[in-house]
């Protein structure tokens, strides 16, 4: 996360990718030091190893943790950190649109 205050000096204001399973990433500490000057551009779920490998509630709660720590007060696009590689299970797919839906108003 050190380098995010970099971007900002340099007029950046939307990120992305944004990859939430780097070491030191949290999304919830990142909102707070930086939602006010940075934009999220996905960041909905990680792509890598929940989507593709984790149990449809794995993805569902993935996916909450990222709308609770990136949307409030605005500056969260939902999408997909990556495109959504083959080989990810239909239901993880549905799950993830599922629990858009159900809190992805912000």
């Amino acid at each position: 996360m050190e380098t995010f205050p970099l971007l900002i000096e340099a007029g950046v204001d939307i990120v992305n990718p944004f990859q939430v399973n780097c070491v030191g990433m949290d999304t919830k500490k990142f909102k707070k030091e930086f939602g006010n000057d940075l934009t999220i551009w996905g960041s909905s779920c990680d792509n890598q190893i929940v989507m593709p490998y984790g149990t449809p509630r794995q993805v569902k709660d993935e996916t909450k943790r990222r709308i609770d720590d990136l949307a409030p007060g605005g500056g969260f696009i939902f999408a997909p950190i990556h495109v959504i590689q083959q080989g990810v299970p239909p239901e993880n797919i549905m799950v993830w649109w599922e629990t858009l839906q159900e809190y992805g108003i912000y």
